[in-house]
């Protein structure tokens, strides 16, 4: 079976299931999407890992892991969605150490999230991709897999429920926000330093 390449296109706030996330991947060489329904904290850790700007102020357990892998000098080199049972995915982590590769069962979000930590590309097989993959025709329009993950792509964390608490950081400075953006840090409140960074890239740009 052939391996596909996958990267990743976002987080969308499930309107179907609530308090879930569609993780949204993409085809590297097609058109066509892969979504995969995570939880909360899940989604929160991989948006750490792909909001550069943002550093917890004490190790995530997927930066602990990273930590630790380093000081034993082991490498995740790739992961692989490598199964679809009942709309759960299955994956593995390739890892080497000392040049003897190991293959780690890995839930898809964590093997994603650490798969970001370690820059490592993330693969599914062909088969998979052609029973669970769709098109995303308009990224605006809501797409919807037969047993309903997909909702309308959205900021990280930023739902209907939202809408109020975002307009009220276009009411902020520049400088109040930068202020506001390192307390949700320090109070490792993600989500809302998602939204504020938001609001001060579309300022800066």
């Amino acid at each position: 079976m052939s391996l596909v390449k996958l990267s990743i296109k976002g987080i969308s706030y499930s309107q179907t299931q609530n308090g879930a996330y569609a993780l949204i991947l993409n085809e590297v060489d097609g058109e066509r999407k892969l979504p995969i329904v995570i939880g909360a904290f899940e989604a929160q850790a991989i948006a750490i890992a792909l909001e550069k700007e943002i550093k917890p102020p004490r190790p995530l357990t997927h930066d602990l892991f990273k930590s630790f892998a380093d000081r034993f000098d082991i490498v995740v080199k790739q992961v692989i969605i490598h199964k679809l049972v009942d709309g759960v995915f299955y994956s593995s982590i390739i890892c080497e150490r000392d040049k003897i590769e190991e293959i780690i069962d890995a839930r898809t979000s964590d093997a994603i999230a650490l798969a970001l930590r370690f820059q490592a590309p993330i693969f599914t097989y062909k088969n998979i991709l052609d029973k669970a993959g769709i098109y995303l025709n308009n990224p605006n329009e809501t797409e919807v897999e037969d047993d309903g993950v997909l909702s309308t792509p959205e900021t990280f964390g930023l739902d209907s429920t939202d809408i109020d608490s975002s307009e009220s950081y276009s009411k902020l400075s520049l400088s109040e926000l930068h202020s506001s953006l390192e307390a949700a840090v320090q109070d490792e409140d993600y989500e809302k330093a998602a939204r504020i960074r938001d609001e001060i890239s579309k300022r800066e740009s």
